[in-house]
């Protein structure tokens, strides 16, 4: 297996902006999980996708506003895995283990499985922040190439173009491919996942029946199959979109830096954890509020990535934090003003990526220089 190690001897930085942080807390008597603020927002969240859902059901909508609403039944899944699912998987939704537990089934009621997300997103990509051959979320594939390390295939030239397709089917192949492959196969990329105990095998199985039930099976007899099908591509486009573009924008844009390690490679990096995670994060629009709430402060990934047991609704406060300790360190922040700024860059960085791999690495130096 694969293996990197960080250089933490001298981690002065990281355990400055620590101490620093967590004096905030102290003085404000802030607990570092979610408030009111976040269970407003999970009411709300979570009461739009019922009544969305119900309506789509009960009510005799014509072929526009049902499409509309599918979509935006999409969009509010998406929202829901950002701000409640998000906190709740990475325990920072509530103090009780419990209910972070709960809420973090949120992911298994958009299809996929929880259980493996906490293996991917928590350990892997938290720790190995875009390390091909260890990071799943830059996982190599013959479909897009997102870092300068992978394997360039003459499709890529084009990537750019057919990207949003791709992110649009991107929870089907979650839910109906890359769950199931992780399931039978024990692996999560090139890493042996958690042994699963009874109770996780039985809610695998059980959230996915209950998955086909609720977005397939019962949409299908009350609308009929075609109609159902179209609203249900739809939904998953609308989700798949939002959810992948967000994701992408703090970690595949022109301003971060990777790593690669080759399968069963030790490498060691020489920069600290916490430098890597500067050097391979980007935020985006840090002083819009609507994006913040909608994005459940996926936009303050800096913040996330060094304090991911801490709620995003404190991001926007211990941002502040950081820069000032990032600017006395001499360390990288990354951020972008506004978000279609990001998008740019994203897009930018992926036309470059599948360009033949002498011109993409030209460029892509050229873009870091």
């Amino acid at each position: 297996m694969a293996k990197v190690t960080f250089n933490n001897s001298n981690n002065l930085f990281y355990q400055s902006l620590k101490l620093a942080v967590d004096e905030y807390f102290e003085k404000q008597q802030l607990k570092k999980t979610g408030n009111w603020r976040l269970y407003i927002k999970t009411v709300i969240l979570i009461s739009t996708a019922i009544a969305i859902y119900s309506s789509l059901l009960f009510l005799h909508l014509s072929t526009l506003p049902a499409l509309l609403l599918a979509a935006l039944l999409g969009y509010n899944l998406a929202c829901i895995g950002f701000s409640v699912m998000h906190d709740a998987n990475h325990g920072s939704y509530c103090t009780k283990t419990w209910a972070n537990d709960l809420l973090g089934l949120t992911m298994n009621a958009m299809g996929a499985s929880a259980f493996f997300w906490k293996q991917k997103h928590n350990i892997l990509h938290h720790t190995y922040t875009n390390v091909d051959g260890l990071d799943d979320d830059i996982a190599k594939s013959p479909i897009i190439r997102q870092c300068e390390s992978q394997r360039w295939v003459p499709a890529h030239k084009i990537q750019h173009l057919y990207l949003l397709p791709v992110y649009a089917l991107s929870t089907l192949f979650w839910v109906f491919t890359m769950d199931f492959a992780k399931y039978f196969t024990g692996r999560i990329y090139t890493t042996a996942g958690w042994k699963m105990n009874v109770k996780n095998h039985l809610i695998f199985w059980a959230t996915k029946i209950l998955y086909i039930a609720f977005y397939m099976v019962i949409p299908a007899m009350v609308w009929g199959v075609g109609p159902w099908l179209a609203g249900y591509l739809l939904m998953n486009a609308a989700m798949g979109l939002t959810l992948s573009i967000v994701f992408q924008l703090a970690h595949v844009v022109e301003i971060t830096e990777f790593e690669t390690v080759a399968l069963d490679e030790t490498k060691h990096l020489e920069t600290a954890w916490a430098e890597h995670e500067l050097r391979t994060t980007a935020n985006f629009a840090m002083g819009n509020k609507v994006i913040s709430w909608f994005v459940g402060g996926l936009n303050y990934q800096v913040e996330h990535h060094l304090f991911p047991k801490v709620s995003h609704i404190h991001y926007p406060a211990i941002s502040k934090i950081v820069m000032k300790k990032c600017q006395e360190f001499n360390m990288p922040y990354h951020k972008f003003d506004t978000m279609m700024e990001a998008v740019a860059s994203h897009f930018r960085f992926m036309k470059v990526l599948g360009q033949s791999q002498v011109v993409a690495r030209k460029k892509v130096h050229a873009q870091a220089a």
